[in-house]
């Protein structure tokens, strides 16, 4: 499935139906009586958040969507129809803008969460209201509905975000602690697209996001960017993961500067949030040396840990529960 998180779409409201001029008239009739129904109601655009939904792919190969007009009134009073609302279905997550005017419409955090973003016109008058109304030189014609020009941008919402540098092994870790299977490779940016897997662990579940790869400059939109970035800002908690052996011909002590610089410069969000330090590829020869030389420089608590071989990840989920937990405490 191809992961799409930002979408620009018109969407146009029914307009409504229109009010009927009609007259009824017998044998007992003097005189003919308007009877006239009104018109139908245009249907509205709505946004429904659906979990199921993973992706804005749908949104990228249709970009104009209409809701049904409502129906026309007829003779004996009766009403039009009124129009279908249109119900677009989106990741929770999604934040919809309007593009015309920059303003927050709605974000949709939660499941079935839903917002009418373009109401539908109202129905013409008929003339079976012509008695009530004489003092108008004419019935109300029908509205029209409202169109909008619409950002989306779907920011995933997890519990624990995994970042690092390409080729830290982000990848393996959370193929290993939870069901899903990323890609792997000796290469960076193996992960082109953010990856949600689930831990369960005893009677605690959490989701983890498997975030792709940043570089220096990725607040700027470099690399991945802030398509990256933008996801980070949903969940909870992040986990470091640091590639302690240099297998890539870098220094993890720098490695680990630039990354929090990057987060600093995206949001104050990100800086504040609780994160765990995990020194991956201890399973190689130099990661002894370099993680060493990382304690004696900052005196963080850091797991050391080998995602190839599997270990060290039992005390990185445990370490993960117990901050949860925090977590959910303070917000209580």
């Amino acid at each position: 499935m191809i992961f799409i998180d930002e979408a620009r779409i018109f969407v146009k409201a029914g307009d409504g139906g229109k009010g009927c001029e009609s007259f009824y008239s017998d044998k007992r009739t003097r005189y003919p009586r308007p009877d006239g129904g009104n018109g139908g109601k245009g249907g509205g655009i709505v946004f429904v958040a659906d979990r199921h939904v993973q992706t804005l792919m749908d949104f990228k190969y249709k970009q104009h969507y209409k809701a049904d007009r409502g129906g026309n009134g007829s003779s004996k009073g009766k009403k039009g129809r009124d129009g279908k609302d249109c119900i677009l279905l989106v990741p929770t997550g999604t934040i919809l803008t309007d593009m015309d005017t920059g303003t927050l419409i709605k974000d949709l955090v939660l499941d079935q969460q839903s917002v009418v973003v373009a109401k539908g016109g109202p129905g013409g008058i008929g003339n079976i209201h012509r008695k009530v109304l004489a003092h108008r030189k004419a019935l109300a014609p029908p509205g029209q509905g409202e169109q909008r020009t619409i950002r989306l941008e779907l920011k995933l919402i997890a519990d624990v975000g995994l970042v690092g540098f390409p080729n830290a092994g982000k990848s393996t870790i959370i193929s290993n602690i939870s069901k899903v299977k990323s890609k792997i490779a000796n290469y960076p940016f193996t992960t082109k697209q953010p990856i949600l897997g689930i831990v369960q662990d005893d009677d605690v579940n959490f989701v983890v996001a498997d975030l792709p790869g940043i570089i220096e400059g990725a607040h700027k939109g470099k690399g991945l960017g802030d398509r990256f970035l933008r996801h980070a800002e949903r969940t909870k908690i992040l986990v470091h993961v640091i590639d302690m052996a240099g297998s890539e011909g870098r220094d993890p002590l720098e490695d680990y500067e630039k990354i929090e610089a990057e987060l600093e410069q995206y949001s104050d969000a990100l800086m504040i949030k609780d994160r765990i330090l995990a020194a991956n590829k201890m399973d190689l020869p130099e990661a002894s040396d370099h993680l060493k030389k990382f304690q004696k420089k900052y005196k963080k608590d850091i797991i050391p840990i080998s995602a190839l071989e599997k270990k060290g990840l039992d005390r990185l989920i445990q370490k993960i529960k117990d901050m949860l937990c925090c977590e959910s405490s303070r917000e209580r």
